[in-house]
Order: C-alpha cells, then sequence, then structure tokens
C-alpha cells in the first residue's frame, strides 16, 4: 500500500482546533485531511487522543475524541511493530530528531509517502526517502482558500 503524504499528530490537532488563531491553519489541515492521499500511524492517532483531550484550550470528551479517531482508522494506518521501533531509533540517531519523529519518519516511508506533513522537523529537508513539508508557514497560510499546501 502506498499514499502520497503522511500527516503528523500536529496537523491533525489544527483540524479540530476552535481556537479562533488558528483558523487558517484549521482550514489547511482540513483540506489535507478531506482531499490528500494519506496515510496514518497508530502512534499518531495515540498522540491525537492525548492532546485533544488533555492538552488544548477547548478538550474534546473522551468519547467525542475517540469517534474522531474511529473515522480516522480508515486511512492506511501504519502499526507500531518491532522493525518500525528499530527503524524509528536509527533514524533518529542518523537525522538527530527525537525518537517519536523517528517514528513518524519510519511509518510514512513504509506507507511509501513522498510528503511529511509536519510542524516539528525542518521544512524542506529529506529524511531519507521522506520531505518534510510544513503547510502552515506564513506565505502558505491564507485566508481561507482550496488547497493552500503544496502538492507532495
Amino acid at each position: 500500500m502506498s499514499v502520497e503524504c503522511f500527516l503528523d499528530t500536529n496537523v491533525l490537532v489544527y483540524a479540530v482546533s476552535s481556537a479562533p488563531v488558528e483558523l487558517a491553519k484549521k482550514v489547511i489541515a482540513l483540506d489535507l485531511v478531506e482531499h490528500a492521499d494519506l496515510g496514518l500511524s497508530t502512534q499518531v492517532l495515540q498522540e491525537l487522543y492525548v492532546t485533544v483531550t488533555r492538552k488544548i484550550a477547548a478538550p474534546l470528551s473522551p468519547d467525542n475524541a475517540l469517534a474522531l479517531i474511529d473515522e480516522l482508522r480508515w486511512f492506511p494506518l501504519v502499526e507500531t511493530d518491532y522493525p518500525l521501533i528499530v527503524a524509528a531509533v536509527e533514524l533518529s540517531l542518523r537525522h538527530c530528531v527525537h525518537y517519536w519523529d523517528g517514528a513518524v519518519i519510519a511509518a510514512a516511508q513504509r506507507l511509501g509517502a513522498a510528503t511529511l506533513y509536519t510542524e516539528d522537523l525542518n521544512h524542506g529537508q529529506l529524511y531519507g526517502s521522506v520531505r518534510a513539508v510544513n503547510p502552515f508557514l506564513a506565505d502558505r497560510v491564507q485566508e481561507v482558500g482550496p488547497a493552500p499546501y503544496p502538492p507532495p
């Protein structure tokens, strides 16, 4: 199974954000979720649950967060297994990133994604076969419009 892009947790968090200052990011994130050929990982879904129930200004109830995760499980999904853990460690050491970022990169690679949409890595940098793209950079954040993110 192959996808064009992989979404990091922060992109999904913006998709459910109710903060007025994050409206432009929300529009971009929702457009990615609704229109991109994307994949996710169990790690991303776990982080999403914790973040949207505990770390945002208007947290979701556990039931609503679980309903969100239930909708997202239909995208191609990489499970965390031993080979992924090993790949994550190797990527984190090779690229001097945190283990959790290495795990996201490893999951994106497993799905054959060329693009990883994230705020957590260096925009434009190639991590093995995956290029990190921050879809929320100032020159990409527009008021409200279709497909403001760059194609993979």
